[in-house]
């Protein structure tokens, strides 16, 4: 089998009216990112996702769009797709960086392994170690009156866990997790996400006053690139600590690790380079005898399916005890896919099909397509 076209379709999808993001990184309403098919001589699709996001990784539609095309196309046409080490390897040669992008590719050759095979991709990568996915729904960092509103929709869907943004403005940080708090009641399970917007005195004091809400993490707190701060952080703090922000490649769990500095790693495809990169990070978190998280750029279909995929085949990842984030098709006006994910809450489930299980709605991709 040999692949002959890396197409690239670029689509521009906005968030539901009520649910657009809001973050220390910034505010979030249409998500431009990139969707993938990869084609072969054997007739089989393979598909991808790019959620792109300049504020998270620098990459950005264009960029993608171009970077498969001049860079990574011209390297894997006529290759065998089922070869993906090789391909990663030639995409790491070929352009540094962009992991979204590279990851979008890879895991269409996942996609394409699975089709041939006959199989789901959790079976590719060993099968599955659980049947279901618990998930949390995020509260963003809006005013008490909208987190309010957006609680009391989560909580009548049924989720069973909440994360809270803060990183903004101590104060209202604490004021906003505290009102979370009180509207989801004492036993809702709860989690908060700086996205690196605190200094680490800023860190120490919301998180010694939110001591009192029974948090099950606080996810970055502080800013990527120092792990020694974020250890002293960690052995500061009554709750345990979640790098995000601070593990993009191998080198950044391994350095996590080495300080002790993190006590859960944030993992998914995305954010990595694909779904082979993040099973060698938790690889690298198992050894230091760590748990992981499956984390979100708000992925459409395609791209949570992937993380459904390693959320279901790697025990490490303990989605029972820190519920992923494989949730972005409920932010969205729509998820580009013939059969809706079946994401619970409080579970979600991991496709059963060939493959990643899914495939692309032709009239969606009319409806969102750029260009």
């Amino acid at each position: 089998m040999k692949i002959t076209r890396i197409e690239t379709i670029p689509v521009s999808v906005p968030l539901k009216k009520g649910l657009t993001a809001k973050t220390a990184h910034g505010e979030h309403a249409t998500s431009l990112f990139v969707l993938v098919r990869v084609h072969t001589d054997a007739g089989i699709v393979g598909l991808g996702e790019a959620s792109i996001s300049a504020l998270w990784s620098g990459e950005t539609q264009a960029g993608t769009v171009a970077a498969i095309r001049d860079y990574i196309s011209p390297l894997l046409v006529g290759q065998d797709p089922r070869n993906i080490t090789a391909a990663r390897r030639a995409m790491d040669f070929i352009i540094k960086l962009n992991p979204f992008t590279k990851a979008a590719v890879e895991m269409a050759l996942w996609d394409i392994a699975g089709k041939a095979a006959g199989v789901p991709v959790y079976q590719l990568l060993g099968g599955k170690v659980r049947d279901k996915i618990r998930i949390k729904l995020v509260l963003w960092a809006f005013d008490i009156p909208t987190v309010r509103k957006m609680a009391e929709l989560f909580l009548g869907w049924g989720v069973s866990c909440l994360k809270v943004k803060v990183g903004l403005d101590p104060e209202s940080d604490i004021a906003r997790v505290r009102a979370a708090r009180e509207f989801a009641g004492p036993d809702m399970a709860m989690t908060i996400d700086a996205n690196t917007g605190w200094t680490i005195s800023q860190a120490k004091y919301c998180l010694r006053q939110l001591a009192s809400t029974n948090l099950i993490l606080a996810e970055q707190p502080i800013p990527a690139g120092d792990p020694v701060a974020l250890a002293e952080l960690r052995r500061d703090t009554p709750f345990p600590i979640m790098a995000d922000e601070s593990v993009f490649t191998l080198q950044d769990a391994w350095h996590l690790m080495n300080h002790r500095a993190a006590d859960i790693l944030s993992v998914y495809p995305g954010k990595h380079g694909g779904i082979a990169a993040t099973g060698e990070i938790v690889a690298v978190a198992k050894a230091a005898g760590v748990r992981c998280a499956i984390g979100s750029n708000l992925e459409l279909g395609v791209g949570t399916a992937a993380m459904l995929h390693v959320a279901a085949a790697f025990s490490e990842i303990d989605s029972d005890s820190f519920p992923a984030d494989t949730i972005g098709p409920f932010y969205h006006e729509g998820d580009l896919l013939t059969k809706p994910l079946d994401l619970g809450p409080p579970y979600a489930k991991v496709p059963e099909g060939p493959g990643l299980g899914v495939e692309l709605d032709e009239e969606q991709l009319k409806r969102w397509r750029v260009g």
